[in-house]
C-alpha cells in the first residue's frame, strides 16, 4: 500500500465520522453546548472542515473551498471569511450556529473531494516537501497532511462525545 492509500483511508474515515456525528441530529442540538464554555458539535464540525479546508488549499496551492464555493455566505457567519476558529472564545464559539447538519456535512464533503483529489495525484517524494518554513524545524507536505488527520479525529471524536452526553441528558 503506498502513503497516499493510506492517507486517502484516514480522510474517508473521518467523512464518515463526520456523518455519523451530525446524522439525524436537530438544529436544537447541534448548537447546544454542554456547558457554557463547551464546543458544540456545529462548531467542532465547521471548525475541523474549516482547517482542513485551509490547509489542504494552502498546502496544495489551491483555492478554499469555503470561499469559492460560497459556503462562508451559505453558513452567514458573523466573523471574517477566512477565519477557521483557531483560538476562538466562547463567544465565538457560540456565534457558530447551523440550521441543519446538512450544511455541515455538504462543506465537509465539498472539502473532502478536494482533499482526495490533491492526494490522489500524490508522489511518495512530495511528502518531503515543505510547505511551511515558520516553524523549526520546516513543515514538510506529510507532516502538514498528519496534522490534519490528528485535528480531525480529536474534533470529529468530541463531537461523538457531545453527541452521547447531550443525547443521554435527553433521555
Amino acid at each position: 500500500m503506498h502513503a497516499k492509500d493510506i492517507l486517502i483511508d484516514a480522510f474517508n474515515r473521518i467523512q464518515e465520522e463526520v456523518h455519523s456525528a451530525v446524522e439525524g441530529l436537530e438544529p436544537d442540538v447541534l448548537n447546544a453546548r454542554p456547558s457554557h464554555d463547551a464546543n458544540s458539535i456545529s462548531w467542532l464540525i465547521w471548525h475541523l472542515t474549516r482547517v482542513q479546508d485551509d490547509h489542504i488549499a494552502d498546502a496544495f496551492g489551491l483555492d478554499q473551498v469555503w470561499l469559492t464555493q460560497d459556503w462562508h455566505k451559505r453558513f452567514g457567519l458573523d466573523m471574517p471569511p477566512r477565519d477557521t476558529g483557531y483560538g476562538h472564545s466562547s463567544t465565538k464559539v457560540g456565534k457558530v450556529r447551523v440550521d441543519s447538519g446538512t450544511l455541515l456535512t455538504g462543506y465537509y464533503d465539498a472539502v473532502h473531494e478536494q482533499t482526495l483529489g490533491a492526494l490522489r495525484d500524490l508522489a511518495a517524494k512530495d511528502l518531503e516537501r515543505v510547505v511551511d518554513e515558520r516553524w523549526d524545524p520546516p513543515v514538510t507536505l506529510g507532516v502538514r497532511l498528519v496534522s490534519v488527520l490528528s485535528d480531525d479525529h480529536q474534533h470529529v471524536g468530541q463531537a461523538a462525545y457531545v453527541r452521547g452526553l447531550l443525547q443521554s441528558a435527553a433521555s
